[in-house]
């Protein structure tokens, strides 16, 4: 599932538009104009198609970032455990998720098979600053599925701080397995064991 949700999240966030570009435009209008142009380097890149991870975390890594609010993410995700938290934890929890979604992220563009995205109108009153994009990813042979970007404004634009995919919050979906972690063995654990999956090798994804 979580390969799924970095596949679709990445129609969007590993854009190719400059960030201060980004800012003047609607949240609407930045998630059609990026998506349009990530789909269209994923159908050109034959060495992305052909499971060239590196490359794949270079563009994740200069692409990606600008885009995401990760402490926003990563309060999220571990929940209330957040607020219990030290300032020196807290930074290395959202530098390891960080490094886990990129990770999984960029395994998930080698995968990248004609998808294409319709959008739908954009629900926003003009004080909003947070904003729902909901968008459908059409497959071959497959129903579409439905998939939401939660957008914030800030003092740097619009960031997205979660993907909600059938229902599903990408976010969240961490935050079981988060807890777990926490309950065996603190939030030191926690960290410890993002760590340890952050250092493992890479798995190809599957065609």
């Amino acid at each position: 599932m979580k390969k799924l949700f970095a596949f679709l999240a990445l129609c969007f966030i590993a854009g190719v538009v400059p960030v201060a570009m980004a800012d003047e435009q609607a949240p609407d209008t930045l998630v059609k104009n990026v998506s349009n142009e990530v789909l269209d380097i994923l159908r050109k890149d034959k060495d992305i198609q052909g499971g060239n991870t590196k490359k794949a975390m270079e563009l994740v890594e200069v692409k990606v970032l600008p885009h995401f609010n990760f402490q926003r993410m990563t309060a999220q995700a571990v929940g209330k455990d957040w607020r219990q938290a030290t300032p020196v934890q807290q930074k290395a929890l959202s530098d390891e998720f960080r490094t886990l979604l990129v990770r999984t992220y960029s395994n998930a563009l080698t995968a990248y098979k004609n998808q294409t995205i319709d959008f739908k109108p954009l629900k926003m009153a003009p004080a909003d600053t947070e904003v729902t994009v909901r968008t459908e990813i059409k497959q071959a042979g497959a129903k579409p599925i439905g998939i939401n970007y939660e957008l914030e404004k800030n003092g740097a634009g619009w960031k997205v701080y979660d993907v909600v995919i059938a229902d599903v919050s990408m976010v969240t979906s961490y935050r079981d397995q988060f807890r777990q972690e926490i309950a065996n063995s603190g939030v030191d654990g926690l960290i410890k064991s993002l760590q340890a999956k952050n250092k493992a090798p890479e798995t190809p994804a599957k065609k």
